[in-house]
């Protein structure tokens, strides 16, 4: 599974209310939800992105509440990865049901520029800059990757059972 946008750096801390505010909370349309993805912290945010952009931040990404709604307007915004020097473990897990890669990197925040298109490879492990460089990232496990592929937790078994 590779991976490839530009990147938007964050900080330390990104909690679940900067990524959706909870006055939004109360949406039940992910699309409608995804629009409203950072702006307390870039305004337009959800305008400014493209499809596939990584995400590349600081230390326990995704801290606060376990609510899936965050990692879920993430992945709607068309977010393709996170990459982050740590994650909140519920955030962490919430992601992948979604079928949204998380990628912890203790190195990635302070070596990746803004606006740089990186790529990632899943299955080989790797982080590329664009001047080549590469990073060494953990691979997931196969049942984590598997369920990446099929788009979320419920896409997985939806095709796991239907064999």
């Amino acid at each position: 599974m590779i991976i490839k946008g530009k990147v938007w750096l964050f900080e330390d801390n990104i909690d679940t209310d900067l990524i959706i505010p909870g006055k939004y909370l109360v949406l039940t349309d992910p699309n409608e939800l995804s629009k409203h993805v950072f702006e307390n912290i870039i305004e337009g945010f959800y305008s400014k992105i493209s499809k596939g952009d990584i995400i590349v931040a600081g230390k326990n990404f995704g801290c606060g509440s376990s609510r899936e709604h965050a990692a879920i307007a993430l992945k709607y915004a068309g977010i393709g990865a996170i990459v982050a020097k740590s994650f909140s473990r519920i955030f962490f897990r919430n992601a992948i049901n979604v079928g949204l890669p998380v990628i912890p990197s203790k190195e990635a925040r302070d070596i990746i520029n803004n606006g740089e298109i990186i790529t990632i490879n899943l299955e080989e492990g790797f982080i590329e800059k664009e001047d080549g460089k590469r990073i060494a990232i953990e691979k997931y496990p196969d049942f984590l990757l598997e369920i990446l592929k099929n788009g979320g937790l419920v896409e997985s078994l939806k095709k796991k059972f239907r064999r």
